[in-house]
């Protein structure tokens, strides 16, 4: 059974991304790589390239910056997604790195998946750094699981966006994708990115989203209930970019003051200590094999 990856990128270099690193992640798992590279003028090409691996393609794309809401982002999503000819696509955005321990998990469970016409996605858990690598953020504000492998044949998945996918059943109306939920772990690193690669992104897609994104040191303006020592180990592939990129110089700001979000999340996290339940939105429905 063929199984594709894709993500799009744009000047990745220039905004901290471990991009590279979160290809090779994937590459023991794929028989191809469809990377939709928008415009970039920081070497983004060349770094691809010099991975050397003859399964990774690159598709040249233009990125509409009227469109607004970031729906360029499921502009790029879709033109790496329909670029893919394995029987399932695993998306991974240049920021999110699979375990090199997980690899024979996945493949194994997409294997099963595929024989249940059914089963539409698999859906992956996150740890969220925040801050520096050595803690994570968590509750129902940071999502636990989201899907980031879909069946590529018999249905027709599009995206809004570039968190989730819609399946279509019919022209008019979509729906989440039915999704067996994994215990394989995508590690997000683009909340320990240093602060100038925050500003230089903030600058970068204001046009795509209509308005001026703030910059400045936001790591510290936090909720400091919410971060927790991360107690597992990262993929061996990062190792480099930990030592040499990653955020290391971080404090909670004593003065932050709780946003009317952030009190709403503490209010869920209070109920799900209470009653067990998980309040943290899911794009899938789940299902089991």
């Amino acid at each position: 059974m063929k199984i594709s990856a894709f993500t799009f990128l744009r000047n990745p270099v220039r905004l901290g991304y471990p991009f590279i690193e979160s290809i090779r992640s994937a590459l023991p798992l794929v028989d191809e790589y469809v990377i939709a590279l928008g415009e970039s003028t920081d070497g983004t090409r060349e770094a691809i390239e010099a991975i050397g691996d003859e399964r990774i393609r690159i598709i040249d794309t233009q990125w509409n910056g009227s469109t607004g809401r970031g729906f360029v982002y499921g502009q790029q999503k879709m033109i790496g997604l329909f670029n893919t000819t394995g029987a399932w696509s695993l998306y991974l955005e240049g920021d999110e790195v699979l375990h090199e321990r997980d690899i024979e998990g996945i493949r194994e469970l997409a294997e099963r998946a595929d024989q249940n016409p059914r089963v539409e996605a698999i859906a992956f858990r996150y740890h969220h750094f925040y801050g520096t690598p050595d803690q994570v953020a968590t509750g129902p504000a940071w999502y636990r699981v989201e899907t980031r492998m879909v069946r590529n044949h018999d249905i027709r998945v599009i995206a809004p966006g570039g968190l989730y996918f819609v399946v279509m059943d019919k022209n008019k109306k979509g729906r989440y994708p039915r999704a067996v939920e994994t215990d394989a772990t995508v590690h997000h690193y683009g909340w320990v990115r240093s602060v100038e690669s925050h500003d230089e992104k903030a600058r970068q897609v204001s046009p795509y989203w209509g308005k001026q994104v703030s910059e400045g040191a936001i790591y510290e303006n936090v909720d400091p209930t919410i971060l927790k020592p991360f107690e597992g180990t990262h993929p061996e592939v990062m190792k480099g970019w930990l030592e040499t990129s990653a955020n290391h110089d971080f404090t909670v700001n004593p003065e932050h003051r709780l946003t009317t979000r952030e009190r709403r999340q503490r209010v869920k996290r209070l109920i799900e200590g209470f009653t067990g339940l998980d309040l943290c939105k899911r794009h899938h429905r789940k299902v089991h094999l």
